[in-house]
C-alpha cells in the first residue's frame, strides 16, 4: 500500500495505491486521518481509484476515519472507488454510509458547495 497526501485548496487529497487488508497499510489509514484531524483539516477526500482490493479489516478502518472525522466536525468522502470496492462497498451495505463522487473535480465541486 503507497498512500500519499497533498492539498487541494481547503481539501486534504489522500491518494491511495494498492490493498487495504489486514497487515498491509491497515494501520496506516488511522494515523493519517489522525494527522489531518489534527492538523484542522476539515474536508477530507479518499481517492480510492488505484486501491484495488479491500478487506473486512480495510472497511473497518475506512468506517473508523468516516466516525473519526464526524466527531471531530470533518467531512471525509471517496474518490472514484474501483469497481471491485465499490462492490465490497455495496455487499456490506456501507457504500451510503459515504459521498462518492467519480471525478477530482466533481467532489471538489460539492466540498466547495458545503463551505
Amino acid at each position: 500500500m503507497d498512500i500519499a497526501v497533498r492539498k487541494s485548496k481547503d481539501v486534504t487529497i489522500v491518494d491511495f495505491r494498492g490493498r487495504l487488508a489486514i497487515g498491509v497499510g491497515d494501520s496506516v489509514l488511522p494515523q493519517i486521518i489522525a494527522e489531518i484531524l489534527d492538523s484542522g483539516g476539515k474536508k477530507i477526500l479518499l481517492n480510492l481509484s488505484e486501491m484495488d482490493y479491500i478487506d473486512s479489516n480495510g472497511l473497518g478502518e475506512l468506517v473508523q476515519a468516516f466516525r473519526d472525522s464526524q466527531r471531530r466536525g470533518a467531512s471525509l468522502r471517496l474518490l472514484k472507488p474501483q469497481d471491485r470496492v465499490t462492490k465490497t462497498l455495496r455487499l456490506t451495505n456501507l457504500l451510503p454510509m459515504f459521498q462518492v463522487y467519480e471525478s477530482e473535480d466533481e467532489a471538489m465541486t460539492a466540498f466547495a458547495a458545503k463551505a
